[in-house]
C-alpha cells in the first residue's frame, strides 16, 4: 500500500505535525508513507514540495483576491496528477488545504479523486465553511451557506465578503469528488456530519501521539534540568504564538490576575511559545519563557516539571498540546468547547470550565493546585487514556483499516 499525504507544510503547525505523526506511524507499520507539501522544513527522500509558479499566482491573485474568494489563483494544483508521488500512490490523504498565502486550489479536487481513493482528514473547520478555519458562535455554513460574514478578519482573512459564494464552490466541488473524512474529535465530526460534508462517510479517528516521546518523567529531575525551584507549585501554558486570542491569551492573564497573591507567591507560570515573557507584567506573578520549542524531548521535560497545564483556548478541534500533556501524565484545565472534552475529563483528567468563564477557569486551577492526591491520581489516569486511546500505533491501524477498505471498493 502506498500512501501520498498532501498538506500545507510538513511539520510547521499543529495540523502539520499531526499529519507528520500519523506519516511516522504508517512508516513504523512497514507502509509505504510520502508527503507532497506547500512548504518542507524538513529534508527528507519522502517529501516534495509542490512546484509554484509564483508569478501566474499573484497575477491571478489579484484578479480573485480583490473579490475574497481564496485560493483560486493557484494553477499548480493542477499539475499535481504529474507528479511522480501521485502517480505511485494508491491512495491520498489530504490534510489542510488552506493557509494564509495559499499552496492549494481546491476546485482541483474533482480531478484528482477522480481516479484514486482520498481520505480528506480535517484539522478544522475551513473546508465546509465560507472562509474561516474556525466560526465560533456563527452557524450561517450550516443554516444559509454562509454570506454577511460575521469574522472576516478571522484567519485566514479575505477582503471582499464573498463567502456565500465559496461555500458554493466548496459544495459544488465536493459534489464532483470522490472523499472520505476523517475528523480527529467527536465535535468536528458532529460537525462535518451536519455540513456539506455530510454526504460523505464521516469517521472520527483521533490524532496519534508517540507515547514513548511524551511520557512521563521525574518532575525533580525537569526542574534541575530547565533551572525551576522545587518546592513551588508550577502551571503550564503553550501556544505557537502567546498573543493568538483564539488560544485565549487574554483569557489567561485575567484569569491569573485575579488567584489569590498568597498564591501567586507560591507558583510559577511556565511558557513555551513566542512572546511568553510578555505576561509577566500584567500577571504579578513568576513567568519562565521557554519560547518555540520544536523538540519533543524537551516539551516532555517540560509538561513533566509542570504540576498542570492550563489552555483557555476559544476554538480548537483536538489540541496537541493537551494530547501531549496527557501522554505525560500532567492534568489540565480547559474551557469547555470543541474537541477538548474529548481529552480534557472532569474529574478525570482535569477540569473542564464554561467557555469565557475566567472566574470559572481560575478556579478550576485553585482546586486542582490545592488538592495533591487529585492531581496525583488525574496523572496516572491521563497516561493509561493516552496509552489506551492515543497511542500512535492504534492511530495508523485505523488509517491503514480505512485505506484498505476504499483501495478495495475500487479495485
Amino acid at each position: 500500500m502506498k500512501i501520498l499525504h498532501i498538506n500545507q507544510t510538513d511539520i510547521g503547525g499543529g495540523a502539520a505535525i499531526a499529519a507528520y505523526r500519523l506519516h511516522e506511524g504508517l512508516l513504523a507499520q512497514g507502509l509505504s508513507s510520502k508527503l507532497l507539501v506547500g512548504e518542507a522544513l524538513i529534508s527528507d527522500s519522502r517529501i516534495e514540495v509542490i512546484s509554484q509558479n509564483t508569478h501566474l499566482n499573484d497575477r491571478l491573485f489579484r484578479l480573485n483576491g480583490r473579490f475574497g474568494l481564496l485560493y483560486l489563483n493557484i494553477a499548480s494544483t493542477f499539475d499535481i496528477p504529474k507528479h511522480p508521488f501521485y502517480q505511485e500512490a494508491d491512495i491520498l490523504n489530504l490534510h489542510n488545504l488552506h493557509s494564509s498565502i495559499g499552496w492549494f486550489n481546491y476546485l482541483a479536487l474533482p480531478q484528482l479523486t477522480k481516479n484514486k481513493p482520498a481520505v480528506f482528514t480535517l484539522h478544522d473547520m475551513w473546508s465546509f465553511t465560507g472562509h474561516c478555519a474556525y466560526s465560533y458562535d456563527c452557524d450561517r455554513w450550516n443554516k444559509i451557506g454562509c454570506g454577511k460574514c460575521p469574522y472576516p478578519n478571522e484567519y485566514p482573512n479575505i477582503y471582499r465578503d464573498n463567502t456565500k459564494i465559496e461555500w458554493k464552490l466548496k459544495d459544488w466541488v465536493y459534489d464532483n469528488s470522490n472523499l472520505t473524512v476523517v475528523a480527529p474529535s467527536k465535535w468536528l465530526a458532529e460537525q462535518a456530519k451536519a455540513s456539506m460534508l455530510g454526504r460523505y462517510d464521516v469517521h472520527c479517528i483521533p490524532y496519534g501521539i508517540d507515547t514513548e516521546a511524551y511520557q512521563p518523567i521525574d518532575t525533580q529531575k525537569c526542574r534541575e534540568v530547565l533551572g525551576l525551584p522545587a518546592n513551588q507549585k508550577i502551571i503550564m501554558f503553550g501556544a505557537t504564538d502567546l498573543k493568538d486570542t483564539r488560544k485565549g491569551g487574554d483569557l489567561l492573564v485575567r484569569s491569573l490576575q485575579s488567584l489569590p497573591e498568597t498564591l501567586k507567591a507560591e507558583t510559577i507560570l511556565l511558557t513555551i511559545g513566542s512572546r511568553g515573557e510578555q505576561i509577566a507584567n500584567q500577571v504579578g506573578m513568576k513567568v519562565v519563557s521557554l519560547g518555540y520549542l520544536n523538540s519533543d524531548r524537551l516539551k516532555a521535560i517540560a509538561y513533566s516539571a509542570a504540576d498542570l497545564f492550563i489552555f483557555p483556548t476559544r476554538a480548537d478541534n483536538l489540541p496537541l498540546v493537551l494530547q501531549e500533556s496527557m501522554a505525560c501524565g500532567t492534568p489540565m484545565v480547559s474551557f469547555d468547547i470543541g474537541g477538548v472534552p474529548d481529552l480534557v475529563r472532569p474529574g478525570i483528567t482535569g477540569y473542564l470550565a464554561k467557555p469565557e468563564d475566567t472566574q470559572n477557569f481560575r478556579n478550576g486551577i485553585i482546586n486542582l493546585l490545592e488538592d495533591d492526591n487529585l492531581r496525583k491520581q488525574m496523572s496516572i489516569n491521563c497516561r493509561d487514556i493516552a496509552l489506551k486511546e492515543y497511542a500512535l500505533n492504534i492511530q495508523a491501524q485505523r488509517y491503514f483499516e480505512l485505506y484498505g477498505r476504499l483501495i478495495g471498493e475500487c479495485t
